[in-house]
């Protein structure tokens, strides 16, 4: 028997309390990330609100991670088309879409993290979708009932994170269960999680996804975005949406700006080479939603503008080291045009760039050392030993004269904390420390055995090994 919505929430909800290990499990058979702990639907300073039943969205995340997914459902199949910008897409089903079909095929819409493992999101939602009896797998029909799910992934590993925790089955699925009309959380959520902006300049901000929506008489237009660009974001005057300037950089500098001196504004000249969490992974997958009813073509041909117009919110774009994605959706609701297609396109590219602008989260500042502040020299040797974050990563803490002095010990460098020699920890408080310099860095210790970077959203962390 078919699971209700409200069964299949239920569902959801009980395997996000399932997990109790914070921690990648590894046994002979290797690693591996059963029972992580779940968060659907997150509660968000910022979401979208809007009305359109028949787009369904759910939020799913693996804080330890933390990384996610985001997964659109709609109630009835719909027409789609894809347009791929970036040179290095990752991507399930979308050569489908491009073979043209005039038939409403597709059900669901999948952003991952997680790069190429988070791709078997996809296909997991899909099977949900017949689990649940939703799509029952029969091909001969009248109208064929078999699922269709297609989706698309950023890279969100490197640097960036500690671990290697990835979206998988479980958290597509429940995430799936869990869609909801009318409510997108704004910022570093579901696919969005851990994404990064600006690393082609060494801004390096924090990204996460984005969404707007606009009516115009019978016209509904929904654009989500998650923005996980190398390019830097810019708002409609040119200001930079988010960026971790060089010290030497000019006051008030523009996009403009470091777009017509490139390349001296990423040299010495301007103060800062590129920073060591630069990364060359990077990815917007795109959504762009209508009522009006299109053609194959038409719906090709909105993709298409649609993209192109996000290269004057994302400086550069479409790059070799972006993957950038975006699909055109319509739903056929109203038959007669609204608006005729070069029009319908300038809007929806309007809407996208509200949605690109609104994936900005707040971004974390840098805690200042006390300099005043004389940590207890025994409460340091206590926090000595080794604090692993992951099979790669592992930083020994040692307390010498009265200081706190920190070095990676495994394959990977643990943000500024590299393996050729030890890094002094700067003291603010009893329990936190920091590592002056271009990117926020806090360290804090919680408890007796776990050390934090970064402590919050977007948090990593360590447990001191017994060994």
């Amino acid at each position: 028997m078919p699971l209700s919505r409200h069964s299949r929430l239920a569902a959801a909800l009980l395997l996000g309390l399932a997990g109790t290990s914070p921690v990648l499990a590894q046994d002979d058979n290797g690693l591996h990330q059963d029972g992580l702990p779940m968060l659907l639907n997150p509660d968000s300073d910022r979401s979208l609100e809007f009305d359109w039943p028949i787009l369904q969205v759910g939020t799913g995340e693996y804080p330890d991670g933390p990384t996610g997914v985001t997964v659109f459902h709609f109630q009835e199949k719909v027409l789609a088309a894809v347009d791929i910008a970036g040179g290095g897409p990752g991507t399930v089903n979308a050569e489908y879409l491009q073979l043209g079909y005039d038939y409403p095929e597709v059900d669901t819409i999948v952003f991952s993290g997680g790069s190429w493992y988070g791709l078997e999101t996809v296909t997991a939602v899909a099977t949900a979708m017949k689990d649940d009896g939703i799509r029952d797998g029969n091909a001969f029909s009248a109208e064929p009932n078999i699922a269709l799910s297609v989706g698309s992934i950023i890279f969100d590993f490197g640097s960036r994170r500690l671990n290697e925790i990835h979206p998988d089955r479980e958290l597509a699925q429940a995430t799936f269960r869990a869609t909801e009309p009318g409510r997108f959380p704004l910022g570093a959520h579901g696919a969005g999680r851990f994404a990064k902006t600006g690393a082609f300049f060494g801004c390096n901000a924090f990204g996460g996804q984005g969404g707007a929506y606009r009516e115009i008489g019978d016209l509904r237009i929904a654009a989500f975005t998650v923005v996980n660009a190398f390019g830097v974001v810019s708002d409609r005057e040119g200001r930079l949406a988010a960026c971790y300037e060089g010290e030497n950089w000019p006051e008030d500098v523009r996009v403009s700006d470091l777009m017509s001196q490139f390349p001296e504004s990423r040299s010495a000249d301007w103060g800062e080479e590129e920073g060591p969490q630069a990364g060359r992974g990077n990815t917007t997958v795109s959504l762009i939603v209508v009522n009006q009813r299109l053609t194959p073509d038409e719906l090709e041909r909105l993709a298409a503008q649609v993209h192109l117009s996000m290269a004057r919110a994302i400086q550069p774009f479409g790059t070799l080291f972006d993957g950038d994605v975006l699909y055109a959706v319509s739903t056929a609701e109203i038959d007669e045009p609204a608006m005729m297609l070069p029009d319908l396109g300038a809007v929806a590219s309007e809407v996208m760039w509200d949605a690109i602008l609104s994936s900005v989260p707040e971004q974390p500042e840098a805690v200042a050392p006390d300099a005043d502040f004389s940590p207890d020299r025994d409460a340091l040797r206590a926090r000595e030993g080794t604090y692993v974050f992951s099979p790669f990563v592992s930083v020994e803490i040692e307390e010498r004269g009265g200081r706190l002095y920190a070095r990676a010990t495994g394959e990977r460098p643990a943000y500024a904390i590299d393996g050729d020699e030890a890094t002094e920890l700067l003291p603010v408080s009893e329990d936190r420390f920091t590592i002056p310099g271009r990117y926020p860095l806090t360290i804090a210790f919680d408890g007796e055995d776990t050390l934090v970077f970064n402590p919050g959203h977007w948090e990593q962390r360590g447990e001191r090994s017994d060994g």
